[in-house]
């Protein structure tokens, strides 16, 4: 693991933790959709910088999905139900963002935020095992 890897690394999970902001000020405001898909990328980003310390990429959202749930969650580096949880989350992005006629519940809203925040902490707890200066 070199030095662009780990700052790569650390700027998405940065990037996460921001989404994550962005995704409880929606909350607060009532905007559930935007919430929700604020959720997603905070979760997404935080993948994205565990793929960061190795040696693949992926342009399209479903493979950088199946890849984590394969690599990481079906080897039971992250729980399987953090993997099951993702799914959901990936699904009600999609909804929220592509379904004209979806509308988001507070609830669901704040399962997904849940979902997102649990994500960046178990990455969070992965990369300071991995001796990946996040400071």
């Amino acid at each position: 693991m070199d030095n662009r890897q780990i700052d790569l690394s650390r700027y998405r999970l940065q990037e996460a933790k921001d989404s994550l902001r962005v995704a409880q000020h929606c909350f607060t405001e009532g905007l559930f959709k935007d919430s929700i898909n604020r959720s997603y990328y905070a979760a997404f980003y935080a993948i994205k910088a565990v793929l960061a310390l190795g040696t693949v990429d992926f342009k399209r959202h479903k493979d950088v999905m199946g890849y984590f749930n394969k690599e990481y969650v079906a080897q039971e580096i992250f729980p399987r139900e953090l993997g099951r949880r993702l799914g959901m989350l990936k699904q009600l992005r999609e909804k929220s963002d592509y379904d004209d006629f979806y509308i988001a519940s507070k609830t669901q809203a704040e399962e997904q935020y849940n979902t997102a925040q649990a994500t960046i902490e178990e990455i969070t707890k992965y990369l300071k095992e991995k001796d990946v200066p996040l400071e």
